[in-house]
């Protein structure tokens, strides 16, 4: 076993992989960016190294820096964790290069796999089925758009060398293939610096399987059952479980094999997902599904596999790498009960789940589940990097009571003043097709406008609120305006005066307790939590009403970002919810659209312009 390891990552992977590192003995040294300064991960490190400027491609991404970090704090081996550098088959050669330990597969087999192209033609001469589509070498408009109408619309575009989401669209008409092409295309270059897409049929009721595997030197290559990961919004994953629902034990027997087939294919060593799309419009059956790609590093949602078999995957990662043997051979691998694992993000379901950013003042995740984070209350959320705040992972004997676990658990959620997905979690957990496993990857889309219903405070959550006004009122020296509409000598009956964004509450305290609610009183404002939602009330007189990125027509950059594309003119009419400006920011693009019909009044932006959160984008005068 090594004795000192450089985790060239950031966050909360960062902070999972020390914890198994310590326990095992193995010195930890982190790197950070000027952003991460005084991140959670650096704080707990034994070592910690700068390595720039909060931009990735500066730090996160700048392979020379990592090496120097490993080398300069005497780090016997280098773990890239997931995202940033961890499948880039050169990085790793540099590693070995230099005489340090690589934890993750081989150079070649990083290549082999790292193209979505060249791996599903490395597939299809092993034998493994793929999904229909087009991975040829013409790039051209015209060409890729023949090429789908003879797939057969939808078509889903993805780049060639991407991930996460990132460059992939689905286009259901010739009308829509443009447009969607060039934004894959940006986001392709962007994130990975190659624009080349290929195109898939799209599968008419698409889940979304992978297979976690491991494989070591010796040749030994073993699976640790699936995961179902179908819960998607944009193409990246919000929930995750093991294993997955509906799946017969001779399915899985078919599928876990294909992926051990994948993985032995390009000599595989370390953790691997091999992911497969499955048509789910009749169950799963092991003939309607196919290989999607491979993900040639430790996945985000590895906790839920881990929960299932009760291994430590980060464990079997540094054995091997060491070059010892997996430390299990497949016939003492097996799963027991069911887990799940849900994404909270800093993000706002209101506007679109627009990344949110800042202090978090206000803290807590909940007990009686898994929690891994990158953040501690006091930390700051910044647009440098991906929005991800937690993993909350339940477990249960049964789906159904991991469904529950891990829905009670979102709905503890307390952060302020950031926004979070975390109600959002909730309901999608709550949802009766949930519950049913009547799942897909369009599972968000087609039920989104109940999962993101605006939060509106009950009864019992104001007089909650109006509770906690009433106490400061009677303790402060100065208090907190007048708390109009008071009978004071009517003590069994009081009416307190709330303001709840642009809405005034006129509410009625009867003597009885409110409900335990949890609560915070910033001063300014006095915050309830429920259903993972944060409930702001404020003194009526003092309030001003709190605009979200379009407030009376004026749209405001939600984040710092680059605009990418302006898609109005001045004096233009629009319709309400028509796309206005795209925004790239946190690696992703962000439309910003019409709050209503009316007219352009003003554009104040041009492409590729940097702009900071707040400045004023464009202005649309109403059209009654």
């Amino acid at each position: 076993m090594m004795r000192s390891l450089l985790i060239a990552n950031r966050g909360e992977i960062a902070r999972r992989i020390m914890r198994t590192a310590r326990r095992l003995g193995v010195r930890t040294v982190t790197v950070y960016s000027e952003a991460d300064a005084a991140a959670a991960h650096v704080r707990e490190a034994d070592a910690a190294v700068a390595i720039g400027p909060a931009a990735a491609r500066d730090s996160y991404l700048a392979p020379n820096k990592i090496l120097q970090a490993a080398q300069t704090s005497g780090a016997e081996a280098i773990h890239p964790g997931y995202g940033f550098l961890s499948e880039n088959a050169e990085f790793a050669e540099a590693v070995i290069a230099a005489g340090l330990i690589w934890v993750g597969p081989p150079p070649a087999a990083i290549r082999a796999m790292g193209r979505k192209d060249a791996a599903k033609r490395i597939m299809d001469k092993a034998g493994v089925p793929t999904t229909p589509g087009y991975s040829g070498g013409d790039q051209t408009e015209g060409g890729l758009a023949r090429q789908a109408a003879a797939l057969g619309w939808p078509v889903m575009v993805k780049a060639v060398a991407g991930g996460g989401g990132k460059g992939m669209r689905k286009v259901v008409s010739p009308a829509e293939f443009g447009a969607a092409l060039a934004a894959a295309k940006r986001e392709a270059a962007a994130s990975f610096g190659d624009d080349r897409v290929m195109l898939e049929k799209y599968i008419a009721r698409p889940r979304h399987i992978e297979v976690q595997v491991f494989g070591d030197r010796h040749g030994n290559i073993v699976h640790l059952f699936e995961r179902d990961c179908s819960i998607q919004r944009r193409h990246q994953k919000v929930i995750e479980e093991a294993p997955a629902p509906g799946m017969d034990t001779a399915t899985r027997a078919r599928v876990c094999q294909a992926a051990i087939t994948a993985a032995r294919t390009v000599a595989y060593e370390g953790a691997g997902t091999v992911e497969f799309i499955a048509d789910a419009s009749h169950g799963l059956r092991a003939d309607r599904i196919w290989f999607n790609e491979m993900n040639t590093r430790l996945q985000v949602e590895h906790p839920v596999t881990e929960a299932i078999t009760g291994l430590d995957l980060v464990e079997w990662q540094l054995r091997v790498a060491s070059g010892e043997p997996l430390p299990l051979p497949q016939e003492k691998i097996a799963m027991c009960g069911w887990a799940m694992e849900a994404r909270l993000y800093a993000e706002d379901p209101a506007t679109g789940f627009l990344p949110s950013t800042g202090r978090l003042a206000h803290f807590r995740l909940p007990d009686g589940v898994r929690v891994d984070s990158g953040f501690e209350e006091g930390d700051g959320v910044t647009p440098f990097y991906d929005p991800m705040i937690a993993k909350l992972i339940a477990s249960g004997p049964t789906r159904t009571d991991a469904a529950t676990s891990l829905a009670k658990a979102c709905s503890q959620v307390e952060v302020w003043p950031i926004k979070t997905n975390a109600a959002f979690l909730a309901r999608t957990l709550s949802d009766p097709d949930f519950i049913a496993a009547n799942i897909d990857t369009e599972f968000i889309d087609t039920r989104l406008e109940r999962l993101i219903q605006p939060a509106k405070p009950s009864v019992e959550i104001m007089q909650v609120a109006a509770s906690v006004r009433l106490a400061r009122e009677r303790d402060s020296a100065e208090p907190w305006r007048a708390l109009e509409g008071f009978r004071l000598n009517a003590p069994s009956s009081l009416q307190v005066s709330l303001q709840s964004g642009d809405a005034t509450h006129e509410v009625e305290l009867d003597g009885d307790l409110p409900a335990a609610l949890p609560t915070l009183d910033t001063g300014d404002a006095i915050i309830v939590f429920a259903d993972g939602n944060a409930y702001a009330f404020t003194d009526p007189m003092l309030a001003s009403v709190a605009g979200g990125p379009a407030l009376g027509g004026i749209i405001h950059s939600p984040m710092p970002g680059r605009i990418v594309a302006v898609l109005v003119k001045a004096d233009e009419r629009v319709a309400k919810g028509q796309p206005l400006v795209i925004l790239e920011a946190m690696k992703m693009e962000h439309t910003l659209t019409a709050p209503f019909q009316g007219t352009v009044a003003a554009i104040s932006v041009a492409e590729g312009n940097q702009v900071s959160e707040g400045v004023v984008l464009a202005r649309i005068e109403f059209e009654g």
